[in-house]
This record gives structure tokens, sequence and C-alpha cells, in this order.
């Protein structure tokens, strides 16, 4: 089994790390390319062109992960491959990383993963409608096609501890506001589940306690030993555009196919576990 992952970023290398055989993954510059080497990553320049090598990389893997993200041009893979399918000759099994944006707004409310998307920001209806290109394409070729909904990465290097320590972590106050999180090391357990059986349909890659972001952030200060950083309201903070634009989504993610068809437990069922394990990890080094 190859694996080809385009878009070999964080969560991308975690599921590198799990893949039992040969893995390639893309990256956007030569130099990106030679720091994933020296961390045992096989890797291929990939910026919108197909180059020879990654052609050659395309027409053997058997399994591929797309986790380049759409733009209002439309999804990179496909606008640079359009003959995608004829060139990806020994393709079984296509796994697409969206988000859980593409919901939209449900007043807090659970959803699954029969719920229709209904968008409300402009990333998220470009995910949809890569979603759907990629859907129709493989339909066609009779390729199976997983798509994996994420909630809030977060992991070794990336979570609420980093922020609080290098003072960038605000916690904003909107009532009733809740965010699923999913650890880095349940995307890739997932992924590679999915992969291995060549699992078809859409999976919520989400924790099972979805919570306000200000609640974590106070646990983690909390684990730290530290005061967490002052509230402040929602309605007069100060935040860009695209950071406000994260808080006009709110709702309770449910996560039954993971379990149900995949046969799967999170590691991390929740921010506490995947806290916990970060600070051991840390401490331990």
């Amino acid at each position: 089994m190859k694996l080809l992952i385009f878009g070999m970023g964080y969560s991308g290398k975690a599921i590198a790390q799990r893949w039992p055989g040969e893995v390639v993954g893309t990256t956007r510059s030569a130099e990106r390319v030679a720091e994933l080497k020296k961390d045992g990553f096989e890797a291929v320049v990939f910026n919108g062109q197909l180059t020879d090598e990654l052609a050659a990389h395309l027409r053997s893997a058997t399994h591929i992960v797309l986790s380049a993200s759409p733009s209002e041009q439309g999804d990179p893979v496909l606008n640079a491959i359009p003959d995608f399918f004829e060139k990806a000759a020994a393709l079984k099994w296509l796994g697409y990383l969206s988000t859980v944006g593409v919901y939209g707004d449900f007043d807090g409310a659970w959803i699954s993963e029969d719920t229709k998307p209904n968008p409300v920001s402009k990333r998220g209806k470009w995910r949809v409608d890569a979603e759907q290109k990629w859907a129709e394409y493989a339909r066609k070729v009779g390729v199976s096609f997983a798509i994996f909904r994420l909630a809030g990465i977060y992991g070794p290097g990336r979570s609420t501890f980093d922020k609080l320590r290098n003072g960038k972590s605000r916690r904003i106050v909107k009532p009733g506001q809740v965010f699923n999180r999913i650890h880095v090391e349940d995307i890739a357990q997932i992924v590679n589940a999915a992969a291995a059986m060549q699992a078809t349909g859409v999976f919520n890659g989400a924790d099972d306690e979805p919570a306000p972001p200000n609640l974590v952030i106070e646990h983690a200060a909390q684990m730290l030993g530290i005061d967490p950083p002052p509230e402040e309201p929602f309605e007069t903070a100060d935040m860009t555009p695209m950071a406000r634009s994260f808080y006009g989504d709110n709702k309770r993610c449910g996560n039954s196919r993971l379990k149900k068809d995949l046969g799967l437990s999170l590691k991390y069922p929740t921010y506490r576990e995947g806290l916990q394990s970060i600070l051991e990890q840390e401490n331990s080094k």
C-alpha cells in the first residue's frame, strides 16, 4: 500500500507516521521538502504544477489523502490536475480532510454526519464545493471516497499551553458558545482505519465533549499553575474578522460513525485527556 498525501502539514505528518506502507507527501517549497526529509518523511514539491516526480507518485499510489485547502479559485489539486483519476491509475481509496465548519450554525444543538451542510462563511462554502466535486468524480470512476470533517485540531506544539506560554491566549466569553476539538493522533487513527477498510461517506472527526473555549483555557492554565488571561466579552473583544467568524458557528458535533462503522474509540475523548497527554510528553523531554 502506497499513500500519497497532498499537503503534508501537521495532520498529514501524524497520518504518515501511522501508515503501514510507503508514504509520500507534498509541500510547497524545496526548503520544506528538506525539513520533512530531516524528520524522516519522503516529500516532493507541489505548488500548483504537476511535476514528473509527483506524476510518478500519483501513478503508483493506492491510497491518497487530500489535505490542501481550497480557495476562491477552487480546489488546488483539481485545478492543477484536471485528469487526476486518469493519472492515479492504481488508486483504490481517496480521503478528503474537510472541516465541521461546513455544517454552519445550529445554535448549540447536536448534529451528525447525516446533517446537511449549510456553511455561513466563504471558506465553508469553498469546502463544500470541493467536497462535492471530489465526491462526484470519485463516484464516476468507482473509487472509494471518504470525507473527514474535522473539528478544532490540537496536539503537541499546537495547543492551549503554547498560547498561554507565549501570551497569545485570549479568554473570549460568548454565553452558550461551544466547540468540538480533535487531537491530531485521533485524526491519524481515524484516517488510517478508514483507508485500511476503504470506508466511504462522511466521518466527523470530533471529540465526545464540545466545550466553551474559555473553559478549556481555564483548565489548561490550572494544569500549568498559572492564572488564565482575563475574560473578554465577545461583543466588545477586539478581534480580526476571521477570528470573529469562528464564533458564528455554534454546534455540538456527533461522531457516531467513527465508533459504529470504523470500530474506533477515541484516544482522547475530551480536551482533558488530550491536554494531560501533551503535558506529560512535554515533561518527559
